[in-house]
């Protein structure tokens, strides 16, 4: 035994210079996850929040999927499609729900949180303005850590679901307007766009933002005649810009808009509000200036509507004539190309679920990135957003006060 502190130290100090393995950081095992899709129960709602291929992408990757019976039958997709990618399927709804993930779009029904059996993932839509108080207290007293996939951003800072199903919603009510303005039974018989020789036809789109930008570049990609109305100046430059052609702006004037709307052959409202009810700024009386057989597109209509006129309609019912206007104010437009949009989401949950299983857990995702968290309204039972906490009076904490070593 050496006793001399001084020899002792000397030979620590050589030791420490003696070469040695390279020590490599051990890579923590993947988690494997556990995935339910159940069929959608909202009303005409024909999307699903992950198609075959992704199915078959995160089974190949060690995942399990369970999905109902059906649930792809809106977006044409049959139980033998998923079945084929690797799927598991369930005729009992109450299965769907014991998964650990859940995986939906439209917001849960007090049926369905009933369903859970607690201490879940499950990933929806938020709709801030329907969201009943008791659904909530009951993802709470389940413990369920619930996010919002309307909520989640990118690496970016953008909302890229939302982001996504409003270029959907743009480019759709376009086309939507297109057919009713052709139809032989109640439209006026014209073509969207324009030809050599023949007057284009004019578009007034209310709203530059996502959806605003994608009707435009339907309408001038037809050959349509476009101006575009908006509160936001900053909106309406980035427009022109990201479109790459001039095209006719204003701000929200009521003398101008009126001026152009009583020429327009198509009006579409695309304002948005953060939260609450969109603006009202298409008076009843300039719907009474229009041409007759004109029409109007609401995609503002699941919050209120932009026009006085507006009024709910559905996809088995979509369009009334008020003052000799076609109107078309179906609220959820994206389900009217159910496939394409189901394919989006998936193209956006697909990268989100693998990166769960590739850091471990939902809680890890949660924890590592920002844009992830910042969808997420109850963490384990604690509400975390705050608009739900002030709107219900209900007691919330900071999600990052929540998660440990942040």
């Amino acid at each position: 035994m050496i006793t001399d502190p001084g020899l002792l130290k000397t030979l620590i100090q050589q030791g420490s210079l003696t070469p040695k393995e390279e020590m490599l950081e051990v890579r923590k095992k993947k988690g494997s996850l556990f995935i339910g899709i159940p069929k959608e129960t909202s009303f005409q709602e024909r999307r699903v929040a992950l198609v075959p291929e992704a199915v078959s992408l995160l089974v190949n990757h060690g995942h399990r999927v369970r999905i109902e019976t059906k649930a792809g039958e809106g977006a044409n997709f049959s139980d033998n499609d998923y079945s084929e990618a690797g799927a598991e399927i369930s005729y009992a709804t109450k299965e769907i729900y014991e998964c650990d993930i859940i995986l939906k779009v439209a917001p849960p029904s007090e049926e369905e949180v009933d369903l859970m059996v607690g201490n879940q993932t499950f990933i929806s839509a938020l709709q801030i303005s329907t969201q009943p108080k008791e659904i909530l207290q009951k993802l709470m007293n389940k413990k369920i850590t619930s996010i919002a996939w309307d909520y989640i951003k990118d690496d970016e800072g953008v909302f890229s679901i939302v982001r996504t199903l409003g270029e959907i919603a743009g480019t759709t009510s376009m086309l939507v307007a297109g057919e009713l303005l052709s139809s032989y039974s109640s439209g006026k018989g014209m073509m969207l766009g324009g030809i050599a020789g023949v007057q284009p036809t004019e578009v007034v789109v209310i709203g530059a933002g996502t959806v605003g930008e994608f009707a435009t570049r339907a309408a001038l990609g037809l050959g349509a005649s476009v101006k575009v109305f908006d509160n936001s100046l900053s909106k309406l430059r980035r427009l022109q810009n990201d479109i790459g052609t001039r095209v006719y702006t204003s701000i929200l004037q009521p003398k101008v808009l009126a001026k152009a709307i009583r020429r327009a052959d198509v009006v579409i409202g695309a304002l948005r509000s953060p939260i609450g009810r969109s603006l009202c700024v298409v008076s009843e009386e300039m719907i009474e200036s229009m041409k007759s057989g004109s029409v109007v597109v609401d995609v503002s209509i699941d919050q209120g509507g932009c026009f006085e006129t507006s009024r709910v309609t559905n996809h088995n019912d979509p369009t009334f004539v008020k003052h000799g206007v076609i109107h078309y104010c179906v609220p959820n437009i994206a389900s009217r190309v159910s496939r394409t949009a189901s394919f989006a989401l998936s193209n956006i949950f697909t990268p989100l679920v693998l990166e769960m299983g590739e850091k471990g857990s939902v809680e890890d995702l949660v924890r590592s990135q920002e844009g992830f968290r910042n969808g997420v309204y109850i963490y384990k039972g604690v509400l975390t957003n705050e608009v739900l906490g002030r709107v219900f009076n209900l007691k919330f904490k900071d999600i990052n006060l929540l998660l440990p070593g942040m």
